[in-house]
């Protein structure tokens, strides 16, 4: 047996209990801590799980010397901050998706994180889900030809009060950054960072974006046609096209677990691809992983295509008229 990972949670939020429920899954993984702004908040997270430390601060979490690496759960405005506490304490980060707000925040982690040569990554577990290493490497194989459209959506319905954070600007609200970057990163993924990008949106009374929609275009002539929303519960798939056919995911595509390949006249193929647990686990194995390799980045979700897809993301914020007050 190896030594195990000690993870240290910071926040304790519903994204933060699924992960840790997720850790069970992942052999030699071990939640050592927990962190908060509140010890309360801490304590009770501690106590529901077995954890055996809570901290009420960030820094305290960030100075535990018996901690490995540091999972960030907190939302997406508080991301920049908490990453860098830790990534300044020498602590390996791995950070909920987006990264930051923007991408000069992005890149100031990433400077930091290279400078004291310590691990960071962003948590955008779909790049890590075995589905989608399955379809990119078929389709890198050529088995549709040439790529010539990617289409994806994510849209949910549930209503989302003004109070919410996903309605507040100063949190970093909106479809975009907590529905749009699976969609984002996923043509991403198959087409690389686009060449040409628009985007439309209506925004809340807020100012945050509840409805989206974006294309982009590349110097292949392919183009990507991408949605999001928080007042739709739209199909939530993803469509690859090319010259020779096409693959098709279904309803979650971000977390699937297993694909449609369809090419001329045959019959259309499903390929299942195992999948267990809720999704996390498979990140937190590709941390692990790379801690024990030493690596101070992962091959991947690696940082360059975290720092593309952030400079995405603030093309369209900038076509569809979102500022945050940061």
């Amino acid at each position: 047996m190896s030594d195990p990972i000690r993870w240290g949670i910071l926040a304790t939020g519903a994204i933060a209990r699924a992960f840790v429920a997720d850790l069970s899954l992942v052999p030699d993984a071990e939640v050592a801590a927990v962190g908060s702004r509140s010890q309360e908040a801490a304590d009770r997270f501690a106590a529901a799980r077995g954890i055996p430390r809570a901290y009420g601060s960030w820094q305290d979490l960030a100075s535990d010397p018996d901690i490995d690496v540091v999972y960030v759960a907190t939302p997406h405005s508080a991301h920049y901050a908490a990453a860098l506490t830790c990534l300044r304490a020498g602590k390996a980060v791995l950070c909920e998706k987006p990264l930051t707000l923007n991408l000069a925040q992005a890149e100031e982690l990433v400077e930091t994180a290279r400078a004291a040569g310590v691990f960071l990554m962003e948590a955008m577990w779909m790049r890590c889900i075995p589905a989608i290493h399955t379809l990119c490497g078929l389709i890198a194989d050529g088995a549709i030809g040439e790529v010539t459209a990617v289409h994806a959506d994510f849209g949910i319905a549930d209503p989302v009060e003004a109070t919410h954070r996903l309605r507040a600007p100063e949190l970093g609200g909106g479809a975009l950054l907590d529905l749009g970057v699976y969609p984002v990163t996923f043509a991403h993924l198959i087409l690389g960072a686009p060449d040409h990008v628009e985007g439309w949106a209506r925004l809340s009374p807020e100012g945050v974006d509840e409805n989206t929609g974006m294309t982009f275009g590349y110097a292949s002539g392919a183009l990507a046609s991408l949605t999001c929303s928080l007042v739709g519960d739209s199909a939530r798939t993803a469509t690859v096209t090319g010259t020779r056919g096409r693959v098709e995911l279904p309803r979650d595509f971000y977390r699937a677990a297993g694909f449609t390949l369809v090419r001329g006249e045959a019959a259309p193929e499903y390929i299942p691809v195992p999948f267990d647990g809720l999704g996390y686990h498979f990140e937190a194995a590709e941390v692990q992983r790379c801690l024990r390799e030493g690596l101070t980045e992962s091959p991947v979700v690696p940082l360059a295509e975290t720092l593309a897809v952030m400079s995405t993301l603030d093309a369209v914020r900038d076509r569809i008229g979102v500022e945050y007050p940061a």
